[in-house]
């Protein structure tokens, strides 16, 4: 049996929202500033904070009550790490105190980040299920899942409200919609670097994907849409880098994200990356940000 699918919180996540690592720091002399920054991300018209790595309803609750309206969702919470009763208690007592605020995004991470990791499907049916008979439970329209293959992406559009997928292209996008279904949201996570010259933006972007592409998931899910390990060599190859990492002139970053939006995507996590690997929130990024989103719209029917 499918779940219903409302608009009202698939609308409130609005078009595109921020991808961050930094919002979610636990530094005590960081703080206030955190908590600063993520009510100017609100006023510049993001729909949603999204809390990268492995995220928790706590790093949620601590930025709601400096914000009003934006939306906070774990990009993504580990269900090897976290309890899934004591999710649904941490969830309810955040939406008590600010209804209608909070997306819980949940993923299996990879074996190489977690020593118990096995039969991750499974895994996440369970936790789906103790998720629906916790009390209180979690509702299906308030969870999402970090799904890429085809089988999660089954279990994002009939057990949650749709899927938050990482390390994705357009082509990926038009794929997964056609596994979700019209209604599910789709909200990927999009990497962006700000720089027009082909040099120092690809060498940006490698120095962000060095990484990912060594963790099994991501590299079956990009062989899967036809690249080749030579593409996967060396931190990718300018054709993978480009496919995957959006960059360039103001006009060419407003085209590659209406690429992503008519390709299927609901809502676009964005996840500015620099050259310097910022351990602060990159507010002048996405102050710029800001103004470019404004003149990409979402398609029309």
């Amino acid at each position: 049996m499918q779940t219903p699918h409302p608009t009202t919180f698939k609308d409130a996540v609005g078009t595109f929202g921020i991808f961050t690592h930094e919002l979610r720091s636990e530094d005590r002399s960081q703080q206030d500033q955190i908590r600063q920054v993520a009510a100017e991300v609100e006023d510049l018209g993001f729909g949603t904070i999204w809390l990268g790595g492995s995220s928790s309803v706590r790093h949620a609750a601590h930025l709601a009550a400096s914000t009003h309206r934006i939306v906070l969702a774990t990009g993504i919470l580990n269900i090897w790490f976290e309890d899934a009763h004591r999710v649904a208690e941490q969830r309810a007592d955040l939406e008590q105190s600010h209804p209608g605020r909070f997306l819980l995004g949940l993923g299996a991470s990879h074996a190489q980040l977690a020593q118990n990791y096995e039969r991750p499907y499974s895994t996440m049916v369970e936790y789906l299920d103790a998720l629906d008979t916790a009390t209180p439970p979690v509702p299906a329209d308030r969870r999402v899942l970090a799904a890429l293959g085809p089988k999660m992406l089954g279990l994002a559009r009939d057990r949650a409200a749709g899927a938050h997928p990482y390390l994705v292209t357009p082509e990926y996008i038009q794929q997964a919609r056609g596994i979700l279904g019209a209604e599910p949201l789709l909200a990927p996570e999009v990497t962006v670097v700000l720089d027009s010259d082909p040099h120092t933006a690809r060498a940006t972007a490698r120095g962000f994907l060095d990484y990912y592409l060594k963790l099994p998931n991501y590299a079956i899910n990009l062989k899967r849409l036809g690249f080749t390990d030579d593409d996967l060599a060396h931190a990718g190859s300018d054709r993978l880098v480009d496919a995957l990492i959006v960059w360039g002139t103001d006009d060419a970053i407003h085209h590659r994200l209406h690429q992503f939006l008519t390709a299927g995507a609901d809502h676009l996590a964005l996840q500015v990356i620099t050259e310097d690997n910022l351990t602060t929130p990159p507010l002048p990024q996405w102050r710029r940000l800001a103004t470019l989103t404004t003149a990409t719209s979402a398609p029309t029917d």
